[in-house]
């Protein structure tokens, strides 16, 4: 079974970090972009990041410098490193791949296919 398992979510003070996780089973994800989103209740999703297969990255311009995104072919899995977290970035987190993403350099840097769901992983960033 070919699905994607959001993980490493949680309760973290402003200014704190979190990495996420984004495991792949049933395939292997070296060889598709991978993206990363977020939606908060009341806003639309917007997507934060994606790595190629190539292991180029884009990031969104309200995230860069803060989040990371990287590849760990062995664990077949995708992170997402998250520093200097705000109240601002709380929110539900998912990963996708192609062919449900398009990554690359433009405004979104990554864009979903619009029915695509996901458990995700929850962030809350708070005092």
């Amino acid at each position: 079974q070919v699905q994607l398992v959001e993980s490493g979510g949680g309760l973290v003070q402003p200014g704190g970090s979190l990495r996420l996780s984004c495991a792949g089973s049933g395939f292997s994800l070296d060889h598709y972009a991978v993206g990363w989103f977020r939606q908060a209740p009341g806003r639309e999703r917007e997507g934060l990041s994606c790595i190629t297969s190539d292991a180029v990255t884009y990031y969104r311009h309200s995230v860069k410098g803060r989040f990371a995104i990287s590849r760990d072919g062995a664990k077949n899995t995708v992170f997402l490193q998250m520093n200097n977290l705000e109240p601002e970035d709380t929110a539900t987190y998912y990963c996708a791949t192609e062919p449900d993403i398009q990554c690359g350099p433009r405004v979104p840097v990554v864009r979903i296919r619009g029915g695509y769901r996901n458990k995700g992983t929850q962030v809350t960033v708070s005092s």
